[in-house]
């Protein structure tokens, strides 16, 4: 009964859970942070529908995973202060669980810990132990590690957020196309471990004798997304103090409220699967002025492809038709794609894509294919096979009026090579009679 009741609780958490994969949050704590220090964020998640698990680094129970299978669909690692984890916290681990779909929020830390390995492992690229991010602007009474940044919009961040404050360290973007900024630095920040003017010229000494170059700029990322290609998310942010109620209570230098609440629900949200997530329904196939699905297609066959895709809507926890991909393609491919079309959505009908092309005059193996893929986007996938073949020997038309010089060439041999048969046979008797005579 017990267990019943279990079941039934996880069944009513999964429905009030806003996000699409569950609602199972564990949340490893540094055992030097107080949780009430984030009550704001974790408060947040909890009353979203979340249901909140917290754990200490150093803790075995509960297990992340049990024979082979995630425990939880995601996993907070606040630990910036701990070195020593768990034996089933490795970065082994961590990838394994993203592998299987559990979503990850990471927050590294200054000094060296497993956090920070496991995002070397995934192309970011960290500065130097101890060398935080530094701005002396805008002016302001807070230390020079405590930054407000005004976000730039992307696919996360409306134009209307207010500026954020953040302490942390930042990292540079390795060659790995699946990772993405969230949050940029400052063009005036750099990374330091000397906070006042007076250490530029140590900083530049370091930069020359390190060979690293100097961690300044726009172009280096604070909060980073990675999006696996089953649909698993990992968020790394520079730091845990974004998180706090002390940031998201702080007021800016020029007294506006910050940002912070807002941005780390919206970074909670895309890194549970909350926000842009899109699945492919059902796709489908037929020879165009037909309903019915063939098994094989001709060479030079109109084919009507139709798909449709619905996004997550996390308000209501459900699925609805969406129509707002204006870039999505098909490919119809055999090795290589022998046609690649723009697949549109169809005015009337919302979550239907649809595209009439020609098969190519070239028989085999095709497939239907679907890959779309986009920075913060989940990806779309699908791949349907069908044989195309040669039309039968009953299926060609009886004439091809391109081959009308031939057909007349042919009929005008014929004809002419019958006259001279005739003309031919009628005149010789003619002279074999008169030699007789």
């Amino acid at each position: 009964m017990f267990s019943l009741y279990l079941i039934l609780a996880a069944f009513i958490g999964l429905l009030q859970a806003k996000s699409s994969t569950g609602g199972s949050v564990l949340v490893i704590l540094d055992n030097k942070l107080n949780r009430s220090e984030y009550s704001l964020f974790f408060g947040g998640l909890e009353d979203q529908g979340y249901s909140l698990t917290f754990r200490a680094p150093g803790d075995s129970t509960p297990a992340i995973k049990e024979y082979d299978a995630p425990n939880f669909n995601h996993i907070i690692v606040f630990a910036p202060h701990t070195k020593n984890f768990s034996s089933d916290i490795t970065p082994q681990s961590l990838v394994s669980l993203l592998e299987k779909g559990t979503n990850l929020l990471l927050a590294l830390s200054q000094k060296q810990n497993l956090v920070n390995s496991l995002a070397s492992e995934f192309s970011l690229i960290l500065p130097p132990p101890q060398t935080p991010l530094v701005s002396h602007f805008p002016e302001r009474e807070e230390p020079a590690t405590v930054i407000p940044i005004i976000p730039q919009p992307n696919i996360l961040v409306g134009s209307d957020l207010p500026p954020v404050w953040f302490s942390g360290i930042p990292v540079a973007l390795g060659n790995n196309p699946l990772l993405f900024p969230i949050l940029r630095a400052p063009a005036e920040s750099l990374a330091s471990d000397a906070t006042a003017d007076s250490g530029a010229d140590s900083v530049l000494e370091a930069v020359d004798r390190s060979g690293e170059g100097l961690w300044a700029g726009s172009s280096l990322s604070l909060v980073t997304g990675f999006q696996t290609r089953n649909g698993a998310r990992a968020t790394w942010v520079g730091g845990v103090e974004p998180f706090s109620d002390d940031f998201a209570k702080k007021n800016m230098p020029s007294g506006k409220k910050p940002g912070n609440a807002r941005f780390c629900n919206d970074v909670a949200a895309w890194t549970f699967q909350e926000k842009l997530v899109l699945r492919i329904d059902a796709v489908s196939h037929h020879k165009l002025g037909g309903s019915e699905t063939p098994e094989i297609y001709t060479t030079n066959d109109q084919i009507v492809y139709t798909a449709h895709i619905s996004k997550y809507e996390p308000a209501t926890s459900s699925w609805v038709p969406y129509s707002g991909i204006s870039d999505l393609q098909l490919e119809f491919t055999m090795l290589d794609p022998h046609i690649r079309i723009s697949l549109p959505p169809v005015a009337d009908t919302p979550g239907k894509y649809s595209v009439t092309f020609r098969a190519p005059d070239r028989h085999g193996v095709f497939k239907f294919v679907i890959d779309h893929r986009r920075k913060g986007w989940s990806t779309l996938q699908s791949s349907t096979t069908i044989p195309v073949v040669p039309p039968r020997h009953d299926g060609y038309p009886r004439f091809l009026s391109a081959a009308w010089p031939y057909y007349t060439g042919a009929i005008s041999t014929s004809v002419g090579f019958l006259l001279f048969s005739l003309l031919w046979l009628a005149g010789g008797e003619e002279k074999a009679k008169t030699k007789k005579e």
